[in-house]
């Protein structure tokens, strides 16, 4: 592979697709951001850290590090107008920086990898949204799903035996998904979230007022929002807290640069930004008050306490637990239909947005059409996830390949944003300046200190981590296992953006004017060391 000069082809670039409004945006955003990770992590997350308490650090993350670095990747993406290899790479001090591009590709990666698991999750909540019509996991919830439905092979294990039940609403998930992405930004990712995010909100309202009024639903509640304000003390809390903020937002995916790139020049973002921030959140509390309010009833009706009972968050809660809940709640078939409707929705908008974010990189990068490009992700995409995932070991390579692509892949890649655009490109004061100029909520120079103050958290969390991971293993998995799939996908990411970085671009990516021009943001003139023309892309 040749090393890019920065021109190639000569081809001017295509008109960029972009969202049909502001409303668009945002519900795509929010479509982004409200995924599985709100309804079965959040509600789980501050029981066990705080419970009521919880919130103090969980506000305080959103405020002072989550609604900060959103400014940041929608000010990336919306200044210099690309997918997330594109506008990284212009971020950077003169818009020639490979480590930069490399940094975009990485988030690139992570969404890849994520994509491939995420769907398998997908398939589960399709399957039991038609089981729910005969409450065939009623009589052993855990029994069902683990030996009946996922027909569970040994841990730390490999196995090439399909199931079935998991693979062809896999292969289903994917025949939807390469459809949407084909059709586009505006036809396609816009118009999913335009009619999924109004009927997820719906599908919660609805559980959430129909769990308030069973039995037991008060001593759940309690559960969740009695506060421990001793748990403040712990760090690891607080850590819990950013992290929840940060996988909620969709932060480090390179999702809200790919977004914000499909904005019009002349477009609102801060305001914006902070609607996707509340309204992530506000869902977040909406799914804890249905979850724990439905695990209230089902304590009263075991009778049991609610800390007595198993599987608050993740898997557990959603394919154990809440059929247990399910199962025994009057009209559970309906309700039952409607909750793992609703995760699929969730699922699905979340995956939309992964995807689209490795479709615009591949058409930025080889100028491939959306047709072309959902094609080719989407079948490579698909045939790995079943291979990988809808098999009877694909639980346990889930669990693993999640915690290294989310725990560690996520954090790295927000420093390394961070590190390029502000540190080595020093663009704080530029993106602080075009944000401020075309939204109608400005930004003063604290929010540069949030930033470089949150980048240190998360280097913090990221060693904490990959120590603990490196010292300890993870979970009860064979130190080869973990080196094969947990530290192997590190070395994945890094991989795609090495290599990556170094392909040679389809069209000059030199050939960009952002506005507002430096000069009308007060900036002094960055000279072009290549001599580029100035840019031709249209002030959309």
């Amino acid at each position: 592979m040749a090393a890019p000069t920065g021109r190639a082809s000569g081809a001017s670039p295509a008109k960029r697709e972009h969202w049909s409004g502001q409303t668009a945006f945002i519900l795509a955003a929010v479509g982004s951001a409200v995924g599985l990770g709100n309804i079965w992590r959040f509600p789980g997350q501050a029981y066990e850290a705080g419970g009521g308490a919880f919130m103090i650090p969980y506000l305080v993350a959103l405020v002072a590090a989550g609604i900060p670095i959103l400014f940041l990747e929608n000010g990336i993406g919306h200044r210099f107008r690309g997918s997330a290899p594109l506008a990284m790479r212009r971020s950077t001090r003169r818009g020639t920086s490979r480590a930069g591009e490399g940094v975009g590709w990485w988030h690139v990666a992570v969404c890849f990898v994520i994509g491939l698991y995420y769907t398998a999750v997908i398939a589960w909540a399709a399957s039991y949204f038609f089981f729910s019509f005969d409450l065939r996991y009623a009589d052993d919830p855990g029994g069902f799903f683990l030996d009946q439905y996922l027909r569970l092979g040994e841990p730390g294990t490999v196995s090439l035996e399909f199931v079935p039940g998991v693979l062809w609403p896999l292969l289903g998930v994917w025949a939807v998904a390469i459809a949407i992405l084909a059709l586009g930004v505006a036809h396609g990712v816009e118009r999913l979230n335009v009619i999924g995010i109004p009927l997820l909100v719906v599908t919660f309202l609805i559980l959430a007022a129909r769990a308030l009024t069973l039995e037991g639903a008060g001593d759940g509640l309690s559960a969740l929002f009695t506060p421990d304000f001793a748990a403040l003390r712990d760090v690891d809390v607080w850590i819990a807290a950013f992290g929840q903020v940060f996988f909620s937002l969709s932060l480090a995916y390179g999702v809200m640069i790919t977004y914000a790139s499909y904005r019009r020049r002349r477009s609102n973002i801060t305001g914006p930004a902070l609607v996707v921030a509340f309204g992530n959140s506000s869902f977040s509390m909406l799914a804890g008050i249905a979850v724990f309010s439905a695990l209230g009833f089902l304590a009263h009706q075991e009778g049991v306490a609610v800390a007595d009972l198993e599987g608050y968050s993740g898997v557990d809660l959603s394919f154990v637990t809440f059929p247990a809940v399910i199962a025994q709640m009057p009209g559970g078939a309906f309700f039952g239909a409607l909750f793992f409707a609703g995760l699929v929705i969730a699922g699905l908008t979340s995956l939309i947005s992964v995807l689209q974010t490795i479709s615009a990189a591949l058409q930025d990068k080889f100028g491939w059409n959306p047709r072309v490009s959902a094609v080719v992700v989407g079948v490579i995409s698909a045939v790995l996830s079943a291979v990988g995932f809808a098999t009877t070991t694909g639980l346990f390579l889930l669990d693993v390949v999640d915690q290294w692509s989310n725990q560690l892949g996520i954090v790295a890649g927000a420093v390394a944003m961070i590190a390029a655009a502000l540190w080595f490109g020093r663009r704080g004061t530029e993106l602080r300046r075009h944000l401020s100029t075309v939204s109608t909520f400005r930004l003063g120079r604290a929010w540069v200190v949030l930033v470089n103050v949150v980048a240190l958290v998360l280097i913090f969390m990221f060693v904490s981590k990959a120590v603990t991971l490196g010292a300890y293993g993870y979970g009860d998995y064979p130190t080869w296992y973990v080196v094969v799939f947990g530290w192997g996908t590190a070395a994945f990411l890094l991989a795609v953006a090495a290599v990556l970085s170094l392909v040679r671009w389809r069209r000059d990516v030199r050939d960009f004017s952002p506005w507002p021009t430096r000069a009308q943001l007060n900036l002094p003139a960055q000279p072009d060391p290549t001599g580029a023309s100035a840019g031709r892309e249209e002030h959309q």
